[in-house]
């Protein structure tokens, strides 16, 4: 027996879980391996609760799992017509092959169908492997889809396999009551949260649209508070600006009055150099006489 690898340990746990009633069992899902290939599972799942068009439904379907699942994600397709999906042919979800950039490891076979069937009231608008119908069509479809038999499995209709598998979980205890209807809504708004990525992606940035245009208006109402108060404050700076300028001028008078008192000894200096000069001509000139006198 060759070796099992991470792969086939997590689809062996993954395939006891679904084929053992449990207290975390869905009574409304049912998946299961074909010929032992955990490569290859069918599932059988009831359509979405009213009012939903598919309420009454009951639908198969195939998932193909790559060799690195759960590293990356599974493909599923729908078999039994539905008015929703394409027959046979691959579904286009954040939770399939089309977008490994949005598939993470934790997720599993339970969780990706749980979104699948949240993800089947949604619109089609354009979506690969999805189906635009008229509510009466699909209706009947659902009404078809419970007689519908899988010539694979060869277990029944998709109304018999329903039927054996609930049978399984009312003997575990499990039924179709409180307990079973939590747990299915509890995993119902994890699909909703990790299959309709997108939508709620869209949904998310439809709701910050007018929150960012709410901002300029919240952004503005603090400039035009705090500008009287800039203004305020600019007109109180020429105000004390004033006293300043007066303080200034008053110490100028003190400095004029001590010039005069410098000045007032400028007369000495030159009455003092006038008499030099008067005593200097007078020298000259009594020599000047005497030199006469010698002659």
């Amino acid at each position: 027996m060759p070796p099992q690898t991470a792969t086939t340990k997590r689809l062996l746990k993954e395939s006891t879980e679904l084929l053992t009633p449990s207290p975390t069992s869905l009574a409304d899902i049912h998946a299961t391996p074909i010929n032992d290939n955990l490569y290859d599972w069918h599932f059988t799942i009831a359509g979405p609760p009213s009012p939903s068009v598919y309420s009454e439904g009951i639908y198969h379907g195939r998932i193909v799992l790559p060799p690195t699942y759960p590293l990356r994600p599974p493909s599923f397709r729908f078999l039994t017509p539905s008015g929703r999906f394409e027959v046979n042919r691959e579904i286009c979800l954040s939770i399939s092959g089309h977008h490994e950039d949005t598939w993470q490891p934790a997720w599993g076979i339970r969780t990706a169908l749980v979104a699948i069937r949240s993800f089947m009231d949604a619109e089609a608008a354009g979506q690969l492997g999805g189906v635009e119908a008229s509510e009466g069509v699909r209706r009947e479809f659902a009404q078809l889809s419970r007689e519908w038999r899988c010539e694979v499995c060869d277990c029944g209709s998709n109304e018999e396999i329903m039927k054996e598998w609930k049978e399984k979980c009312r003997e575990a205890g499990l039924g179709d009551g409180p307990a079973a209807e939590e747990g299915d809504d509890d995993e119902r708004k994890d699909g909703r949260k990790e299959g309709d990525g997108e939508s709620t992606k869209a949904t998310n940035t439809t709701s910050e649209q007018p929150q960012a245009r709410e901002q300029p208006h919240i952004n503005s109402r603090p400039t035009t508070a705090t500008s009287p108060e800039l203004s305020t404050s600019r007109s109180d700076i020429p105000i004390q600006s004033r006293p300043s300028t007066n303080t200034m001028t008053s110490v100028q008078p003190p400095r004029t009055t001590v010039a005069p008192a410098q000045s007032s000894d400028g007369p000495w200096l030159d009455r003092a150099i006038v008499g030099v000069l008067v005593a200097l001509v007078f020298m000259i000139l009594r020599r000047i006489v005497n030199t006469d006198e010698v002659v």
